[in-house]
């Protein structure tokens, strides 16, 4: 539905922080959910530090990749088109398998509640259909 030019658009992340490849699907009328993906590649740069002889994605970039997926539903609705999305908390974070070089991390992110210019959503990242990663993500619009 949206590749990383499109997504571009949208949001304001860049690389090396523009963590999401291609959106999928998008319902932001009904359910105003996202869905999409990021390669995981070897060539990444936090792969260089972290565990290098053992790659592994931080869990921290996981949930990253879940706020941005969050953050292309919020910024698509017309209200909210030009403000600056801000991370402002997480709960109920699980980390249930690890991501390697060469997996696809599908992303899921659900809005589920918005008052004012704070909301919620809720993220789930997986590989090969397993739950990775999942999480409750506050973000304030600015």
């Amino acid at each position: 539905m949206l590749d990383t030019n499109q997504i571009k658009e949208i949001i304001p992340h860049r690389y090396p922080m523009l963590l999401i490849d291609r959106v999928l699907e998008m319902d932001i009328e009904e359910k105003l959910f996202v869905k999409g993906y990021k390669n995981v590649s070897a060539n990444e740069a936090y792969f260089q530090g972290h565990y290098p002889q053992e790659p592994i994605m931080p869990g921290v970039l996981q949930i990253e990749a879940l706020a941005q997926t969050g953050t292309v539903a919020i910024l698509s609705m017309e209200k909210f088109k030009g403000k600056t999305p801000l991370f402002a908390g997480i709960n109920k974070a699980r980390f249930k398998g690890k991501v390697v070089p060469g997996d696809r991390l599908d992303l899921f992110c659900e809005i589920i509640k918005i008052k004012g210019p704070i909301g919620i959503g809720h993220g789930i990242a997986s590989v090969d259909g397993k739950t990775v990663c999942e999480a409750e993500i506050l973000f304030a619009l600015q």
